[in-house]
């Protein structure tokens, strides 16, 4: 590998650093800092690698977007790398190599998960490592290779479940379409060993705990989420995630996988894509869930696409897929990164409605500050919230601006409630009124960018306390989704 394939992987990198501190944190990055202060094995949604993570952050540079994004931006880089170290794998040449990294850097899906901090990006950096290592396990027969994919996708297990369909769908594959001899090769089955023992603690958790996980996918199933896409779109998604301009590529690659002699030992490539997407459609799952594989192959389609230039009118071939990179780099950049102002951010709301979760929040936790010194914050306070991104707001702000503790009964949230007996009274947003009394609607949500994300006039309510006991109203405050 030449110098080319680091500087594109470092190049991703630095522009994701770069404009880290754009905007203002996401609802899911407020919640794992909040898990963060509570490590635990798992939590009711999640294992605890990216809370871990969040908590290491926030410690090295309290309140830093930059730093807290970090880890994020340094995992796309690695994507970036491991795409073209998996081309290698599936004979690419070192143009091959680089003309991978290209796409992959330019990726939609790699650009949005590597400017957060989210489950995902560490997701499709597990499935991206474990795909690449079990290729050169394949290949070499090295069992340094099958240990190293036992460890990643253990590690990844305990970030989320989702690595386990993953190992699911490799497994199918080689049924399908071989090499049978790694269903009885010892090295393969003591890497999925490997990865079951350090999956193991998040095992415990959930079922000490009820297997609350089940129950989020049962919710995100349903289409609770603000994710979900109907089951139909998850494999056209797939077109939006890696890039219109780039589908060419990655669909070469799934075709190689099926067709081309010289990849016939990583048929089950192909097989686990078409595996996962029907267990995917079937179960409701989200779209980005099948993205795992798009780096794999985008490596594959890398070769087929050099070769193209061994033949005529090379040089304009050439021009084509660096202009086909370059547009899908400035477009994926312009849809997953903060590059417009906040206030002239419609047409990136319109195509990537996640955006809209970054903005306010500081404008959020100041509203309730002003209804909280308002009411002279008598007794023991306390702030009620719909979801995990308006407590973990209350919770990132409160220093700064004296705001009372912060309790939901969203997910995790959930577990560490219900509110002492004699908290109150009750700030609440977004709660049943129902449920407390005494309730008057003291102001409303709005943010400086007039954007109409899901806290957008919303109203605060000062409640004297709850209808009933806290303690037999928690488990009617409780969800999961």
């Amino acid at each position: 590998m030449g110098r080319s394939v680091p500087g594109i992987a470092a190049a991703v990198t630095g522009v994701l650093v770069a404009f880290a501190s754009g905007y203002g944190p996401h609802r899911d990055e407020l919640y794992f800092l909040a898990a963060g202060r509570r490590l635990d094995w798992a939590y009711a949604d999640q294992g605890p690698l990216t809370p871990l993570v969040a908590r290491v952050m926030d410690e090295l540079a309290p309140g830093s977007l930059t730093a807290l994004r970090l880890p994020s931006a340094l995992a796309a880089g690695a994507i970036v790398l491991i795409t073209a170290l998996l081309a290698r794998e599936l004979g690419a040449s070192r143009r091959g190599e680089r003309i991978a990294a290209a796409c992959a850097g330019a990726a939609v899906i790699v650009l949005f998960t590597g400017h957060l901090l989210s489950t995902a990006t560490f997701d499709l950096l597990c499935w991206t490592a474990v795909s690449w290592l079990v290729v050169r396990a394949v290949r070499t027969g090295d069992r340094r290779s099958w240990l190293a994919a036992g460890a990643a996708l253990g590690l990844g297990l305990l970030n989320k479940p989702l690595p386990a369909f993953l190992a699911f769908g490799l497994l199918a594959g080689v049924a399908i379409a071989g090499p049978r001899r790694l269903l009885r090769d010892p090295w393969a089955w003591t890497a999925a060993a490997l990865a079951l023992v350090l999956w193991s603690p998040w095992l415990v958790w959930q079922a000490s705990n009820g297997w609350p996980q089940l129950d989020v996918s049962r919710s995100i199933a349903s289409g609770a989420s603000a994710s979900s896409e109907p089951w139909f779109l998850i494999v056209p998604f797939q077109v939006l995630l890696a890039g219109p301009l780039l589908t060419p590529v990655w669909v070469a690659g799934l075709v190689r996988l099926l067709r081309a002699p010289d990849v016939r030992a990583f048929r089950f490539l192909a097989w686990a894509w078409a595996v996962l997407a029907v267990v995917f459609m079937a179960s409701g799952g989200k779209p980005y869930y099948l993205a795992g594989l798009l780096p794999a192959l985008i490596a594959a389609g890398a070769v087929p696409v050099e070769r193209l230039f061994e033949h005529g009118a090379a040089r304009a071939r050439r021009a084509l897929l660096a202009g086909a990179v370059g547009l899908s780099a400035v477009t994926a950049a312009l849809i997953a990164l903060p590059i417009l102002p906040a206030s002239d951010a419609d047409p990136v709301l319109a195509v990537n409605e996640d955006v809209a979760e970054t903005i306010g929040w500081p404008e959020f936790a100041a509203t309730v500050a002003d209804v909280h010194r308002s009411i002279g914050a008598p007794g023991r306070a306390i702030v009620l919230t719909a979801n995990y991104g308006e407590a973990g707001a209350v919770e990132r702000f409160a220093d700064e601006l004296g705001l009372p503790p912060a309790y939901s009964g969203h997910n995790a949230y959930g577990d560490w409630g219900p509110p002492p007996e004699d908290a109150a009274p009750v700030i609440a947003i977004g709660v049943d009124p129902a449920l407390l009394r005494g309730c008057r609607v003291a102001a409303r949500i709005a943010n400086d960018a007039g954007v109409e994300n899901e806290e957008h006039g919303r109203p605060v309510r000062v409640c004297d306390g709850p209808a009933r006991p806290w303690r037999e109203l928690w488990p009617r405050i409780r969800h999961l989704n």
